[in-house]
């Protein structure tokens, strides 16, 4: 599986840098082709899946040699497939954004500030966390379909050649009750279980006395590696949505982030040392109340 999403914004950046070395404008290419100015705006902003024809009249076009147009137009029909997530998606919020980022990436990591990853949560944590949120409240979100599609994802995990799965949480995160305290020791349990057992995941615990010099991370962020030649993407998580950033329009941003990435792993505790404190956390909380 790869993702629809990296494969269009690829497309894109190759369709828009060839159209630029030919000396073509947007406006003349679509009058060459046929087409309205609108489609070829669409098909090199990379939010829509393309369409195949349009690609292959470009191609023609520009006379391409026929390795360019095998690569081309293969791009372009990973670009339209559908995953699994698809049918579903207005129906999963964000969730089908994620999807779509974690198929076919080799590599995630991801820093999480106040609540812990969506991959590795247990059903019982992610339902708590769905019914605090607004989306579910109001009906906007079908709550089943929420649930299935955390299941879904974390599948993804597990499947053969899967990706190498990083996760630095800060310990704001890994304290908090985001869920009710029966509920929060059974997630740390399983943390500690994925942390020992599972050999492509990896858990990092960034103290909150670390000294972090220079900038400080505002939010949550993951960063998705595919392989060659397929763009680096990061993903910010705000309030009402997700900012994405690709190495072909944004490098300098997706740059800052891999960077900021970095510097806090180097902070982080170990992957042993984390896992020890999460165990003494875990003893702390089987102590307290409501467990």
């Amino acid at each position: 599986m790869i993702s629809p999403y990296v494969r269009r914004r690829r497309l894109a950046a190759e369709l828009r840098h060839m159209r630029e070395e030919h000396g073509y404008s947007a406006h003349r290419l679509a009058d060459q082709i046929g087409v309205a100015r609108q489609t070829i705006s669409r098909l090199e902003n990379g939010h829509v899946s393309p369409d195949e024809h349009v690609v292959m009249k470009i191609l023609r076009l520009f006379d391409v040699d026929q390795k360019q147009w095998n690569q081309l137009t293969t791009i372009a029909q990973e670009a339209r497939e559908r995953g699994w997530w698809a049918p579903y998606a207005h129906q999963m919020g964000r969730q089908a954004l994620y999807a779509d980022l974690e198929a076919g990436a080799v590599e995630i990591r991801e820093y999480h500030l106040n609540l812990l990853p969506g991959l590795l949560q247990i059903p019982p944590y992610a339902e708590a966390r769905l019914h605090a949120g607004r989306e579910a409240s109001s009906g906007e979100l079908d709550p089943a379909r929420v649930l299935q599609a955390r299941a879904g994802r974390q599948q993804m995990l597990e499947r053969p050649g899967g990706p190498a799965y990083e996760a630095i949480l800060d310990e704001t995160a890994v304290r908090r009750h985001a869920a009710p305290p029966d509920v929060v020791g059974q997630q740390l349990d399983h943390l500690i279980h994925i942390g020992h057992y599972r050999d492509n995941v990896t858990i990092r615990v960034l103290p909150t006395a670390a000294m972090i010099s220079g900038h400080l991370p505002r939010s949550a962020f993951f960063c998705y590696r595919y392989p060659p030649d397929d763009p680096r993407v990061v993903a910010v998580d705000t309030i009402t949505d997700d900012l994405v950033l690709t190495s072909i329009d944004k490098p300098g941003e997706v740059d800052s982030y891999l960077d900021l990435y970095e510097h806090l792993r180097a902070t982080a505790l170990s992957p042993a040392d984390s896992l020890d404190f999460l165990i003494t956390l875990t003893e702390q909380l089987a102590h307290q109340p409501g467990r």
